[in-house]
């Protein structure tokens, strides 16, 4: 919507107020080195918005102080400030404003950011973090979901998949912990996730999915990157996703009227 209360930036800001408890539990737990990672990550999205500002008219949004929080909390660690720039670059101008801005892109732009970084320079470590801080993603859920800033049918659809997974024995532990940081920062985005309900809930299936093959077969990766990766492949899927509920939904109509 582009009038009345609900915008593009009330979004943001309802984004950012059920990021919050995430936040504030990630700052205290991370101290100083969070604070530089956060800020590093807003001053250089700040920067590529202003560029594309003066070269476009293309207003800057809120939204870019959520995908500095995604990119600053899940990026590798001791990474260096080059390396940092030249993935949170890549990530936001290749993944939202070449599209024309945040609301238009196909991908969240910290999902490729963090993608980049991490498949660019595997050497470096990905982040682990305190349980407390894992659990600080339940308030955002709920916060996001009551606001309808964020897809209800896509947490009940991860949430289904990984407790028949750990009911498995496929998912441990620390790998649902991080997943479900990721799940919150990057696979509810609004924007790019699945539209439709049987889409959305498919595409929470679909991400814990992921989570469970590459955690069972992806021999020596982080819990984070395992995450990352699959919130990457089951972003990619959500258009599909939506095709098809929609050719669902067009079937059964068709039916329901007696239509060839």
């Amino acid at each position: 919507m582009t009038r009345g209360l609900w915008n593009r930036e009330t979004v943001a800001l309802m984004l950012i107020a059920a990021y919050l408890p995430l936040a504030l539990f990630w700052l205290w737990s991370g101290g100083a080195d969070a604070v530089a990672r956060l800020g590093l990550a807003a001053l250089v999205i700040g920067v590529w918005h202003l560029v594309f500002m003066l070269a476009r008219a293309q207003a800057p949004s809120l939204a870019a102080l959520v995908s500095a929080l995604a990119i600053a909390m899940l990026a590798p660690e001791e990474l260096g400030v080059l390396r940092m720039v030249l993935g949170i670059s890549f990530g936001v101008v290749m993944g939202e404003l070449v599209f024309g801005g945040w609301g238009r892109n196909v991908v969240n732009p910290a999902t490729i950011a963090l993608s980049f970084l991490g498949f660019g320079f595997p050497a470096f470590d990905w982040p682990v973090f305190d349980p407390q801080v894992a659990w600080a993603a339940i308030p955002a859920i709920v916060i996001g979901v009551a606001t309808g800033v964020m897809p209800g049918a896509l947490f009940a659809g991860a949430i289904l998949t990984g407790l028949v997974a750990y009911a498995g024995g496929v998912l441990g532990g620390p790998v649902i912990l991080m997943a479900g940081i990721v799940l919150v920062l990057l696979v509810a985005d609004p924007v790019t996730s699945a539209a439709t309900t049987l889409g959305r809930w498919i595409h929470g299936a679909l991400y814990t999915a992921l989570v469970a093959l590459f955690a069972s077969g992806w021999a020596g990766a982080a819990p984070v990157q395992i995450a990352v990766a699959a919130a990457l492949l089951a972003s990619l899927a959500a258009p599909l996703l939506d095709e098809a509920a929609l050719a669902i939904w067009l079937a059964k109509r068709r039916r329901r009227h007696g239509r060839t």
